[in-house]
């Protein structure tokens, strides 16, 4: 049970707490502190984790996975605490979207990936932990980060359907849209052979 009644100006004000949080450049931030350079320097010019690992430093990386993750995570469960589910499911949408589209950067974010099961663990965590555990095993097959995300994000809607998060369903198609929108480019290069493999440094 919230704690408070959702209005529509309680729905706008947690669209801009998801927007805020998911807006934080945490990758950015990182290799901004630990003197790996630029990341829009290096690599793809991502901010997300997988493009800090080919600064070479995992500890970074797994900093930048982990935090990426963690604001969409917040993001839901405060909503979930102090709203209803709608707030929570805005806030959601919200924080991928600060993420992907953050204004301190020109709106030039990163993919999403992170953030996205970030959200999942938090909105639904079976689901979440199904979609972490088909971005391993696909990472492991095809040693590329970008195909591990098209394919956690491409079950996505099945493992809510099968697990039984039917008020999910919609926000959860609505962000695997966006995860094929932001991984466009990475979709060509797959089909291409010229994608990257992971770790590989910029």
């Amino acid at each position: 049970m919230p704690l408070f009644e959702t209005t529509t100006a309680g729905l706008i004000l947690w669209a801009l707490i998801g927007y805020g949080l998911g807006s934080i450049p945490f990758g950015m931030v990182l290799a901004r502190i630990m003197g790996l350079g630029n990341l829009r320097e290096i690599g793809s010019g991502n901010i997300g984790a997988t493009n800090v690992l080919r600064t070479g430093n995992k500890k970074a990386a797994a900093l930048t996975l982990l935090l990426d993750g963690g604001k969409g995570a917040v993001a839901v469960l405060l909503a979930r605490v102090f709203a209803g589910e709608d707030a929570v499911q805005l806030a959601a949408l919200m924080a991928f979207i600060g993420h992907c589209y953050p204004v301190w950067l020109g709106f030039r974010g990163g993919k999403g990936v992170a953030t996205f099961l970030g959200i999942l663990l938090a909105l639904a965590w079976p689901v979440g932990v199904a979609c972490c555990l088909t971005w391993l095993v696909a990472a492991l097959i095809s040693r590329m980060s970008s195909m591990a995300a098209i394919m956690a994000a491409a079950l996505s809607t099945g493992w809510a359907i099968v697990l039984g998060y039917g008020p999910v369903v919609i926000l959860v198609f609505v962000l695997t849209l966006l995860v094929f929108w932001r991984h466009r480019s990475n979709m060509a290069r797959i089909k291409a052979g010229t994608e990257p493999k992971i770790g590989r440094k910029g």
